[in-house]
């Protein structure tokens, strides 16, 4: 196996590595009650500023969106263990967005001075997060010194 098949194949690791995070974490929200938390904090954002669009949701839906959402991330492993040129511009917002809703479940357990479900699985997306975003650089710098001749 040569460094561009391995980076390849490490691309698809870890992207199927947060697509796995990610259900994990929809499963952590679903047991821990994350929409007794989240529909009481829109409603209270949509009377100080009731411009933003921010919608509230039912478990039912809430949680097929959520489900749907993570079988198109495993979808997606194909072209990621393709090494599929979009699919590694596309790992960057994943991850970023990743992170951030790791950070933001953290945040808001400081803030609020008690664990806010979905936090216990915020270890595995933040890891997951990093190595995605990690080896997406790897992939975009393999693919651009292959671009330029270099190997």
């Amino acid at each position: 196996m040569n460094t561009d098949t391995r980076i390849v194949s490490h691309f698809g690791r870890a992207w199927l590595a947060l697509a796995l995070c990610v259900a994990v974490h929809v499963a952590d929200e679903a047991m821990t009650g994350f929409l007794n938390i989240y529909n009481p904090t829109v409603r209270a954002i949509r009377v100080r500023l009731p411009f933003l669009p921010i919608p509230t949701f039912t478990f039912r839906i809430w949680l097929a969106l959520l489900v749907a959402g993570v079988i198109l991330l495993f979808a997606l492993s194909v072209f990621a263990y393709r090494g599929v040129a979009w699919i590694v511009y596309l790992a960057y917002p994943f991850g970023i967005l990743m992170l951030f809703n790791g950070v933001a479940h953290l945040a808001g357990s400081a803030f609020m001075r008690r664990l806010m479900p979905g936090v216990y699985s915020v270890p595995l997306l933040l890891a997951g997060s990093l190595y995605l975003l990690t080896m997406a650089r790897r992939m975009r710098l393999a693919t651009r010194g292959v671009a330029e001749g270099r190997t």
